[in-house]
């Protein structure tokens, strides 16, 4: 039988559990979401309960990381379905703060992440890792976790958060999730929802795109002509693209230089990277090189 969810709405709640967990030795993982949760959620759930003893989550759709003309206010919320879904999966206690708990009036503070965070969606979505970088700061000085767990999937947002965490000394190892996809290999995303039938059906072309390039970048394509060719593909199927690119998989920063030459290793370890708007969704997905 699965224990009970603990539900906390302030921060002098969730710190009181911690405080309770960490009399007795237990260690504590963190597993940050903005709610609407799906398996990838889950398996977050579940890397999270191999690194520690208690399990934390948070449910909060945090403003200041969306942008003007963003998705914020229709952001789906299934906060009943999403409580049952973490008491099921064995989390422990989930922080269910709201926006005045996390931002009460007269709160001036801003944490920034200057270089990487204006690569790709940084530059694409002004001050969005802002928002996230304040926004988790926040749930690990509340929370003090031993870990924290986020899904690779959005692989931009871990690196900036590992950087943030190195910079601050923030004691909480941050660990990378593999990204959940459905069967016709569609990263799992709470956005999913928003496709229609018809842009459903189709967005699995993301992904076939990603590896049908990633493989011609092993066989010695150049990277140019190959990233043409996948904005060509994915356009021609209804694709809005923002970006496709490679890029160093530890900095984020453009790759210069064939990736791949025959017979010989790669001289940098790559991630090719997109993002593209199918309708009106925006959808995100990368793989490594």
């Amino acid at each position: 039988m699965n224990k009970s969810l603990i539900k906390a709405h302030t921060s002098k709640a969730v710190r009181e559990a911690v405080f309770a967990y960490k009399s007795k030795n237990k260690t504590i993982a963190l597993v940050p979401t903005m709610g609407a949760l799906h398996a990838g959620h889950i398996s977050l759930i579940e890397v999270a309960k191999q690194h520690a003893d208690r399990v934390i989550c948070s449910i909060f759709v945090n403003p200041k990381q969306f942008g003007k003309n963003e998705d914020l206010e229709s952001y789906p919320s299934t906060l009943q379905a999403d409580c049952e879904a973490l008491e099921q999966a064995g989390v422990d206690l989930v922080f269910i703060p709201t926006v005045q708990e996390m931002y009460p009036k007269g709160f001036q503070t801003c944490v920034s992440v200057a270089e990487i965070s204006t690569y790709l969606c940084g530059h694409s979505r002004p001050g969005h890792f802002d928002g996230v970088t304040t926004v988790v700061s926040k749930l690990l000085l509340i929370v003090q976790p031993d870990t924290a767990i986020f899904g690779a999937k959005d692989f931009q947002q871990l690196l900036v958060i590992k950087q943030m965490v190195q910079d601050l000394n923030i004691p909480t190892n941050i660990i990378s999730a593999p990204t959940q996809r459905a069967k016709d290999g569609l990263a799992l995303s709470s956005r999913n929802q928003y496709l229609s039938p018809q842009d459903r059906k189709r967005a699995p072309l993301i992904y076939q795109t990603l590896q049908s390039t990633a493989q011609t970048l092993r066989e010695g394509s150049p990277l140019d002509q190959a990233l043409k060719n996948a904005a060509k593909a994915l356009t021609k199927n209804g694709f809005v693209i923002d970006y496709i690119e490679a890029r160093d998989a530890t900095n984020l920063k453009p790759i210069t230089g064939p990736l791949y030459q025959k017979g010989e290793t790669p001289p940098q370890s790559a991630q090719l990277l997109c993002a593209v708007k199918l309708g009106q969704t925006r959808l995100i997905d990368n793989i490594p090189i």
